[in-house]
């Protein structure tokens, strides 16, 4: 994990010497940051805008392991499952807070090449790093980041607002992620038989970056800004994407045809799930983590994101006694089901 160059001990800095360290560089980018790291809270003023907060844990050997994780990727991922939620909303993020609970195996060394990742998606995504804190952990690796962000009030989108009739989106192409996982956890099984053999990841660049660096879809809620289109409900993809269509549907008491000839998939997706001995289509629904955005709109709106080419129509809501449902490339109806990611479920043996 680590190279044999001399290392620095974190206890030799102090957990106030490690924040300096961490912090003394940051600058600060946005115009409603009044007061960033440095005092017992942030100032912030959004002049009148609704503010939005969401917040994430990563926990090492439950949502991450460092067997095939590099750490600067680690940060950088940390930062962009929490500014999709904000981007989900239909929101701007502008600032997070990084807090890490880090065990005396990482040395000073580690701890800079985590923050390298998460400074590298503030600087990318523009977003201020205000405040954190930091503890020693016995459990491993813990990082928890909570991300701010704001809106008109006009301009918010909750899942709860789909109508019977609205057409079913979704941004990029859905599975990437989950067949990358698989791709990096079979590598890693080889390895621990025989250290000797290298990884095998040539030719999957993508799905293994899918995993290991998402980006959060800030490019899409432009662009629906850009072609004046207001979602009437969107959740981002973490989950999967039967999980989340579920959602919005339960919160407006609606219905949903989902079609799975429709659902974007990447040619090295398909190929790998097949590779994998898995149903791409279930990749797709269930395997989560892609980060992309779900979402419906007005069919008054089809001319205007029928050709834009990072957004696919998948379905539309119906009326809700007609379920949830599935249907096959057949032409065959199912009711869809929800096997996403489930944090307190015990790991398969």
């Amino acid at each position: 994990m680590f190279d044999n160059k001399e290392k620095t001990n974190i206890e030799a800095l102090g957990e106030f010497g490690l924040i300096n360290y961490l912090t003394e560089n940051i600058k600060i980018s946005q115009k409603s940051t009044v007061k960033g790291v440095g005092d017992d809270a942030a100032v912030l003023d959004f002049d009148g805008k609704k503010v939005l907060v969401s917040t994430d844990m990563l926990l090492e050997g439950i949502h991450f392991d460092l067997a095939y994780t590099p750490l600067k990727h680690l940060g950088y991922k940390a930062i962009q499952v929490n500014l999709s939620d904000i981007y989900a909303m239909n929101g701007i993020a502008s600032q997070v807070t990084v807090s890490i609970g880090i065990s005396s195996k990482f040395p000073l060394e580690a701890v800079e090449e985590l923050y390298e990742g998460i400074y590298l998606a503030c600087e990318k995504y523009n977003v201020d790093l205000v405040g954190g804190d930091t503890s020693s952990s016995k459990q491993g690796l813990v990082i928890s980041v909570t991300a701010l962000g704001y809106a008109d009030e006009k301009d918010i989108v909750y899942r709860n607002g789909a109508e019977e009739g609205d057409l079913i989106c979704v941004s990029g192409d859905l599975g990437g992620a989950y067949t990358g996982l698989q791709l990096l956890e079979r590598e890693k099984l080889i390895y621990l038989e025989n250290p000797n053999i290298q990884p095998d990841l040539e030719g999957k660049d993508y799905i293994v970056e899918r995993q290991l660096k998402p980006e959060a879809r800030r490019d899409v809620i432009e662009l629906l800004k850009d072609i004046e289109v207001k979602p009437t409900a969107m959740i981002d993809v973490s989950d999967g994407l039967a999980s989340e269509l579920l959602h919005i549907c339960k919160q407006s008491n609606k219905g949903c045809n989902l079609y799975e000839e429709k659902i974007p998939m990447d040619p090295m997706t398909f190929e790998t799930a097949r590779e994998f001995n898995l149903d791409p289509t279930v990749c797709a629904l269930s395997g989560g983590e892609d980060y992309e955005l779900l979402f419906t709109v007005k069919q008054a709106d089809y001319d205007k994101i029928k050709f834009k080419m990072d957004i696919t129509i998948i379905g539309y809501i119906t009326e809700p006694s007609a379920g949830c449902n599935l249907i096959t490339k057949a032409g065959n109806s199912h009711p869809l089901k929800a096997q996403g990611w489930n944090a307190f479920s015990p790991p398969a043996p």
